[in-house]
């Protein structure tokens, strides 16, 4: 999962992509990218890390002008050290940049025809690089001279021709303008909105609308699936639907886990949504368990918080916060790797015993990916005293790989895949374990918006929107991108990493020249 941005302004954009990406940055820790154009031309720095250590002040007074657009990433394929940052340059048609959210699902199919046919070169191993070649050259194939909004619009529409899987992009055509579009399925979000300044209207397109709020953006719109929109640099907007075949199928997990609770997606606002959850899981505890013995629900911070608050109230019993975080730990479930993830859990949280003492009591999370967090913190609620340690998911139980974009590519990594409710109880150590019914959860999340025709749930439910994912598909997959398979990346990524880092240093300094 990654954040993106862009900018078409009357003012320098580098402190608002700068901002938005900070407020996008529980989308991905690893690695951040800005890349700006102007008078002085094209400008760009990336690297991995956050973003407040990805930019100093040297870096921001480098990146001058009114246009650009910025990235944040965690590794959904490739490894943390890949230095496989965005946003990604090539030079055909006009000077193109691009940073992608998602996953494509035709990697290995579009590489080989790129290679092959469209005679293009690709320096990694990114479907983000996949996809802005692919780009390129539908570009460049339908114009000569300056580009109008009719010939991008066409170029997007072969790229959804060619590209399959999940994507939200956003493109800088350097000296003409910044395009941004969303997959024909609608999976992964974006929405654009705009702000008027003493010199004119500027536009903003991002992953969340929390990215437009805190910057004063106003009147957000998403893109439908497959829509394109174009942003000139004078100014001018221009929007299109894509003709082709369309299903409004957005990621159900947005809601569960990824976006901001103040975020609103698709028309649904996630806070709502999480509510809602708490409200279903908390009849589903009625139903399957009326003569509970809970005395205190307690959330696992911070996701699990909105929900964990209804199912308290709905059941009659007090809600407490036991656990206190430390905020300077990333997120468990996108750190790169099994044993990063174990060794943050007890960094990340600690347990106010005074609050699990001699209680019985109901952690509520958002959702049990892996296990590992689950099991740490029933592990340190004992520790501290509680009597009885149950826990609850306001997500049903994730037994299949995501293709789309979630790094969850492994199913023998996940922990309920081939295993019973009954299973997952012993392995975490729960006295009980209940989890949301995948029925609740729509539920929960579609609500208000009867534009959507389904969501995304194949985590959950193992059935996938693209047609093109196969078990074959997922078991390559898994080899791929397993905690085993980036392991072993990073090993290989390990010694050469000082020589990559001044080449990183080196190449934004050629491109900004």
């Amino acid at each position: 999962m990654c954040g993106i941005v862009g900018i078409v302004g009357k003012e320098p954009v580098n402190q608002s992509i700068y901002d938005a990406l900070t407020v996008l940055q529980h989308r991905g820790q690893d690695a951040a990218g800005i890349v700006t154009w102007g008078k002085d031309g094209l400008k760009s720095r990336k690297s991995n890390g956050l973003v407040r250590d990805v930019f100093q002040q040297r870096h921001m007074l480098r990146l001058s002008g009114n246009v650009g657009i910025g990235h944040i990433r965690y590794p959904t394929a490739g490894s943390a050290q890949s230095s496989e940052a965005q946003p990604f340059y090539v030079n055909s048609p006009y000077g193109i940049c691009l940073a992608h959210n998602g996953n494509l699902t035709n990697q290995d199919e579009l590489t080989e025809h790129l290679t092959r046919e469209d005679r293009r070169h690709l320096n990694t191993g990114s479907d983000s690089e996949v996809l802005l070649n692919v780009f390129a050259h539908e570009l460049q194939k339908r114009t000569d001279g300056e580009p109008t909004a009719e010939q991008i619009f066409d170029t997007v529409d072969a790229v959804h021709d060619r590209c399959s899987g999940g994507y939200a992009v956003v493109a800088m055509i350097i000296g003409h303008g910044i395009v941004a579009f969303r997959d024909p399925n609608g999976i992964r979000p974006v929405l654009f909105g705009e702000r008027d300044t003493r010199n004119g209207k500027e536009y903003m397109v991002a992953s969340e609308s929390v990215a437009l709020d805190s910057l004063g953006f106003s009147n957000a719109q998403d893109l439908k699936p497959g829509e394109a929109v174009f942003i000139g640099n004078d100014g001018s907007l221009h929007r299109r639907e894509y003709q082709g075949k369309t299903s409004y199928s957005p990621c159900i997990f947005e809601f569960v886990y990824f976006a901001r609770p103040d975020s609103v997606i698709d028309s649904l606002s996630v806070y709502k949504a999480r509510l809602r959850m708490g409200e279903q899981l908390a009849g589903q505890i009625v139903r399957e368990w009326p003569d509970h013995d809970i005395d205190v629900v307690i959330p696992i911070p911070d996701t699990s918080r909105t929900a964990a608050v209804q199912v308290a109230y709905h059941l009659g019993v007090k809600y407490r916060e036991g656990f206190i975080k430390n905020r300077y730990i990333g997120r468990t479930f996108i750190m790169p790797g099994q044993a990063e993830r174990t060794q943050s859990v007890r960094r990340k949280l600690n347990a106010i015993d005074l609050e699990f003492r001699n209680k019985n009591v109901l952690l509520v999370d958002d959702s049990i990916v892996r296990g590992t967090t689950s099991r740490q913190i029933i592990k340190m609620a004992r520790e501290v005293g509680a009597r009885k340690v149950y826990f609850a998911s306001a997500a049903p139980p994730v037994r299949h790989p995501n293709v789309y974009g979630i790094d969850m590519p492994a199913a023998s990594e996940l922990i309920a895949n081939g295993r019973t409710v009954e299973q997952i109880e012993e392995l975490i150590g729960a006295d009980r374990l209940i989890y949301q019914d995948l029925h609740g959860l729509i539920r929960s999340v579609r609500h208000d918006n009867s534009d959507i025709s389904q969501f995304d749930t194949s985590c959950f439910s193992g059935v996938y929107v693209t047609e093109d994912v196969t078990e074959g598909y997922l078991r390559d997959l898994e080899k791929a991108r397993s905690d085993a398979a980036k392991a072993r990346t990073n090993q290989k990524w390990q010694l050469p990493e000082l020589t990559r880092s001044s080449q990183q240093t080196s190449s934004d300094e050629a491109l900004s020249a």
